[in-house]
């Protein structure tokens, strides 16, 4: 595919495209790799590269966090797996975490121009062939293949691994409760009653509920949920 042509966007609610590719664990069909859970795809621009290096070995230490949550993590980088091995050793060396997750070899960008992953603002972000690399994108995909969120960095900007897992409790929570939460919101805090709640079956589901206004009703969560 050329550079300049482009796939069908994909938004919030797609299915996220199947694709066969090789991987650091063996070579895999990413439908089938997600099975049942939920997934985290996220993309670096190239192996051996400082920012990609500090991304990668922080989300290798929070992968016991993603696991507890059933998520499973896959990276993606414009190499080679020969590269992606010695790029991995590089990274306990540098960071201390070992990372268990695979790493998909996408040296033609082929996922990458599947999932536009592609840096269309910084022409100088390309290899020695003048390919484009990927950019830092996240998609969080649910156990029903839909892309639930899509987070693009620039080149130049590491990721906050910390707000990734934040989105993963917010939308499993609310997937669980019907609600939504609330700007800064984080396990523990209070959330937002779904507006298709409404009557009777808002104060069962939520004895405890606080109405702001009538369009803006908080309610805490059993400490156990």
């Amino acid at each position: 595919m050329a550079s300049t042509d482009r796939n069908a966007p994909l938004r919030l609610g797609t299915i996220a495209p199947n694709f066969q590719a090789d991987t650091t664990k063996g070579p895999i069909d990413f439908h089938q790799f997600i099975g049942d859970s939920w997934t985290i795809l996220f993309s670096h621009p190239e192996d051996y590269t400082p920012v990609c290096t500090t991304e990668l070995g922080e989300m290798a230490r929070l992968e016991p966090e993603f696991k507890k949550r059933g998520v499973k993590l896959i990276g993606l980088s414009a190499n080679t797996l020969g590269s992606h091995e010695g790029w991995i050793s590089d990274i306990k060396d540098v960071t201390g975490s070992q990372v268990e997750f695979p790493i998909i070899a996408d040296k033609e960008r082929k996922v990458a121009y599947l999932y536009d992953m592609i840096d269309y603002q910084d022409t100088t972000n390309v290899d020695e062939k003048g390919i484009a690399f990927t950019i830092r994108s996240v998609f969080i995909i649910d156990p029903k293949k839909t892309i639930r969120t899509i987070l693009s960095y620039p080149a130049s900007t590491g990721r906050n691994s910390a707000e990734i897992l934040r989105i993963v409790d917010s939308l499993q929570t609310g997937d669980k409760h019907k609600v939504t939460t609330p700007i800064n919101w984080v396990p523990g805090d209070d959330v937002i009653v779904h507006p298709s709640i409404q009557g009777e079956e808002a104060t069962r589901l939520f004895p405890n509920l606080k109405a702001v206004k009538p369009y803006l009703r908080f309610t805490p969560l059993p400490k156990d949920a």
